[in-house]
């Protein structure tokens, strides 16, 4: 049975692709109605984990447990069903569909019922949606085609949303626009494991932090203390502190 609160717990959880892990020895526990933030530098492994949570990597050990039950072998749709969703890295929609095809094409597990109503449901939690709904997705902006996507995802009822670099790319009003709707999908109640490259906007609307490095944990805690952690203000937020050693 899972603890107290805790959605996700990952233990000893080794991921990779080919013959080597990519992720090593990797344990956290995450809360019900949380956000997390994954930070580190470019090939520290923090797509690859959010990867190995859905089910799109080779496992070589350790373990994933949701509300307490083992899923680290089973495969991405099984982990949907059980109410996971997965926000990829870079553009994920259908460009040359618009806004309402691709929310259609976001509710197609669902029964045609519930499907119709997830559409309608997405239109009110996200009405940038709705004003647009003829509008081909490609011709959205990067901060707008992130929110069709995440839009989409939300459509299946996940109680855990993961986000792979959701601000990527986007100008800083587009950043601050994915962040603010991230605290608000945190607000609802949602669970959310997020990696980031863009470490202090992510960090403050995070209820925890984690730096990965070289596939590993360097540094785990309250979002406010990794913020304030003099090596990771020089590292990861452009502030003054102690070398790292």
């Amino acid at each position: 049975m899972a603890a107290d609160g805790i959605i996700l717990e990952l233990d000893g959880l080794s991921v990779g692709y080919t013959d080597e892990p990519v992720v090593v020895d990797f344990s956290t526990a995450i809360r019900v109605g949380s956000v997390t933030t994954v930070i580190g530098p470019n090939g520290a492994g923090k797509s690859t984990l959010l990867r190995a949570v859905y089910g799109l990597t080779r496992h070589f050990a350790g373990s994933v447990r949701f509300f307490g039950q083992a899923i680290e072998r089973l495969p991405p749709r099984d982990r949907l069903k059980l109410g996971i969703g997965f926000v990829p890295q870079g553009r994920c929609n259908f460009p040359l569909m618009t806004v309402r095809e691709n929310l259609e094409l976001g509710a197609y597990t669902l029964p045609r019922p519930t499907a119709a109503a997830a559409v309608e449901r997405a239109l009110a939690q996200f009405p940038l949606l709705a004003s647009k709904l003829s509008v081909l997705a490609g011709n959205l902006s990067g901060g707008e085609q992130q929110i069709l996507e995440t839009a989409m995802v939300l459509e299946a009822g996940p109680r855990l949303l993961l986000l792979d670099e959701p601000s990527l790319g986007l100008s800083p009003a587009n950043q601050d626009q994915i962040f603010a709707t991230i605290a608000e999908l945190r607000g609802l109640g949602l669970t959310i494991l997020v990696v980031e490259q863009n470490a202090h906007g992510a960090l403050q609307i995070s209820d925890t932090g984690i730096v990965m490095e070289l596939g590993r944990i360097f540094m785990a805690g309250p979002a406010a203390e990794v913020i304030a952690d003099p090596r990771i203000k020089v590292a990861y937020l452009g502030g003054e502190g102690t070398d790292r050693r």
